[in-house]
């Protein structure tokens, strides 16, 4: 039971800093608001309409079959967070937020506002009260089954959530080749690689080696697509497979992308160890992930944590947590190279 005296300590704030903290709050408490107005913005294709310049609510209304009293209302709350421009007479122009949300920019972060804040992320988070209760997937609970199964039976809502990955991918590929070296590499696997973009980058950057892309048999059809036309895609081999049974061999380089998160430490195990058992004494692996600091602070990765709790029970993890798991699959934490994006390049060598 606290004393006296600590109540004391820890309630004594003053009516400056108690004004403060309940401005702040509310703005914390209504943050959803805006998100889900970026979300609609976004899934109208807002931005990309305003591509050319300026355009009227009552144009942007007719161009996306909406009510145009209501559109305007939802663009002049965005205007005053800066994600458009209101102008007089009911125009708006785009900003450098709302560019960001354009579907025809690298690193368009349209497909991720949607899914992110669409019905599949949106309706889970809604129920992270079960999570914190149980310690489960409050997506589970919410859907009656795991993501992964869901996609599996929501192709539509699949795709988007695959581009966002994709599109996502762009940035961090930027971010880590600027602070890691793929040059000495000949044989590149990337394991459970999604469409193929991360692989096509670092191709890109390496014309003297090959790559082989490795996911489940869906995903594989998708990149096919996606990579058709790619200088890279003559060098990556598809191959179609489930890491939790195998991982393709001969590569002198491994790399999982916002693979190892998306798991708790039993899952994630299996998914090392058939790594380690696919590498050679040579080869290195990189997790791209997430890497939460030792001591808490500002930081997104908490939250993205909060995240993986919800949708697939998985977790972020420190540098020391990844050290552990990495040791009880046979490998080594060789090094941790933090990026200008959340994402770090954990570089792990057979123990």
């Amino acid at each position: 039971m606290a004393t006296a005296a600590a109540l004391t300590t820890y309630s004594n704030f003053t009516d400056q800093e108690r004004a403060e903290a309940a401005q702040k709050m509310f703005q914390i408490v209504s943050g959803f608001w805006l998100s889900r107005a970026v979300q609609v913005a976004a899934t109208l294709g807002i931005p990309d309409l305003l591509t050319d310049g300026p355009r009227g609510a009552a144009d942007l209304a007719a161009a996306t079959s909406t009510d145009s009293d209501a559109l305007y209302r939802l663009l002049r709350a965005l205007a005053s967070f800066g994600v458009v421009r209101e102008m007089p007479g009911r125009m708006f122009a785009p900003t450098a937020l709302s560019d960001v949300l354009r579907s025809d920019v690298a690193g368009s972060l349209r497909s991720a506002a949607i899914s992110e804040l669409g019905r599949v992320h949106y309706q889970s988070w809604g129920n992270l009260l079960d999570s914190v209760k149980t310690g489960q997937p409050a997506f589970h609970s919410t859907f009656g089954m795991d993501p992964w199964q869901y996609f599996a039976r929501n192709p539509a809502l699949a795709a988007t959530f695959n581009d966002s990955m994709t599109r996502l991918t762009e940035v961090v590929l930027r971010a880590v080749t600027a602070v890691y070296d793929f040059t000495p590499y000949r044989h590149i696997i990337d394991v459970g690689g999604g469409q193929g973009r991360l692989l096509a980058g670092i191709l890109g950057q390496n014309r003297a080696a090959r790559g082989t892309l490795f996911d489940q048999p869906q995903v594989i059809d998708e990149a096919r697509a996606v990579l058709t036309g790619d200088p890279a895609r003559e060098r990556i081999d598809l191959a179609p497979g489930d890491f939790f049974e195998c991982v393709p061999e001969g590569g002198d380089l491994y790399t999982l992308k916002w693979i190892i998160h998306d798991w708790a430490d039993a899952e994630a195990l299996r998914i090392l160890r058939n790594v380690r058992c696919a590498m050679s004494s040579t080869s290195r692996l990189l997790l791209l992930e997430v890497v939460l600091p030792e001591e808490n602070k500002a930081d997104l990765g908490p939250l993205m944590d909060l995240n993986m709790l919800v949708m697939t029970g998985g977790r972020e993890r420190r540098a020391s947590e990844f050290r552990d798991l990495l040791a009880g699959a046979g490998l080594r934490l060789a090094r941790v190279y933090a990026t200008e994006s959340p994402i770090s390049v954990v570089e792990a060598l057979p123990a």
